[in-house]
């Protein structure tokens, strides 16, 4: 049976490529070698998704994992977003907590929960970027493994978890014994197991559609955790952030999303929107439609001028 993962190897890489990548047996049937070659060869697609190009211990080889001590941009994102999932755990000031990384990567996530006086403990799937986490000297102790296959820590040993980017990759079925609800499921019952009494676990992630929110949400329920999703600026195309907040002392207000004063997602079917949509339409050009667009403007925190007596009014045409 042929895989997504050799189906892109069929796509990115060369005749000579592939005859690395393959091998053929008595009955004609792919085998895929996960070679040292891989570690050498970027896996790169900027019209697709990373975990629709191959599984995470593949795309973050040797290549990938460089650009995170290379490419500010990366950097930034992940330190503002490891900022973020600090702020939403809402760990106890002047004390210092042991903090469970998920997916921790080169350990740029974890230097943040350092700058705020926690101890951290990494685990990532990715051996190349755990190799560069070593080679920056970080001082979260790191461990190679699958969240998938579930958190193998003692009952009570953290007092907050938080991941970065992660989350997504188990939506997606690398192989065919890999079903996402069964590896959230796993994860989430074996991560509430070793979180500590009204400890939290926030996940940043990048969600492909609704359903993949509506089955990570569902899944940490079964599990046991309460809380819910956040979005963060949900009126703004790029400055949009998920964050899934998880608790584990019984159901708690949810942490207020930045950019919005409403913390809950209102989940509205297609035909309502779309009737909705039609009910309320706007005359292009009118003082309603130049005061909503001006409103939305602001919801998306660009700079848009005040209202006056004078917004939307028709100029004379002597003017």
């Amino acid at each position: 049976m042929i895989t997504r993962f050799s189906i892109c190897i069929s796509r990115y890489c060369s005749n000579s490529q592939k005859q690395c990548a393959y091998e053929f047996n008595n009955k004609s049937k792919i085998k895929i070698i996960l070679i040292s070659y891989w570690q050498q060869v970027p896996i790169t697609n900027k019209m697709s998704r990373p975990e629709h190009l191959a599984p995470p211990e593949i795309f973050y080889n040797d290549v990938e994992a460089q650009k995170y001590t290379q490419n500010s941009r990366m950097i930034n994102i992940q330190l503002e977003m490891a900022e973020r999932c600090m702020e939403l755990l809402m760990l106890p000031e002047d004390e210092t907590c042991l903090l469970l990384d998920l997916g921790c990567g080169s350990g740029l996530s974890g230097s943040v929960a350092e700058d705020s006086g926690h101890v951290w403990f990494g685990m990532d799937i990715s051996e190349s970027m755990l190799k560069v986490a070593k080679e920056r000297e970080v001082e979260g102790d790191l461990l190679l493994g699958d969240i998938g296959d579930g958190v193998p820590f003692q009952p009570g040993t953290f007092d907050g978890a938080y991941s970065v980017s992660t989350l997504q990759w188990l939506c997606n079925a690398d192989k065919s014994s890999h079903k996402p609800a069964k590896r959230l499921y796993t994860l989430f019952s074996s991560l509430l197991a070793c979180l500590g009494r009204n400890a939290r676990a926030v996940f940043q992630f990048y969600p492909e559609n609704v359903h993949q929110t509506d089955l990570v949400v569902s899944q940490a329920r079964k599990a046991g955790f309460f809380g819910g999703l956040l979005v963060d600026f949900p009126d703004s195309t790029k400055a949009k952030k998920y964050f899934l907040v998880l608790m584990t002392g019984g159901a708690m207000p949810m942490p207020p999303a930045l950019g919005t004063e409403n913390s809950q997602i209102n989940y509205t079917s297609k035909r309502e929107k779309m009737t909705k949509g039609r009910a309320s339409k706007l005359v292009k050009k009118s003082r309603e439609w130049i005061l909503e667009k001006k409103e939305r403007r602001r919801r998306q925190g660009r700079t848009t001028r005040e209202d006056t007596k004078y917004t939307g009014r028709a100029r004379s045409g002597r003017f």
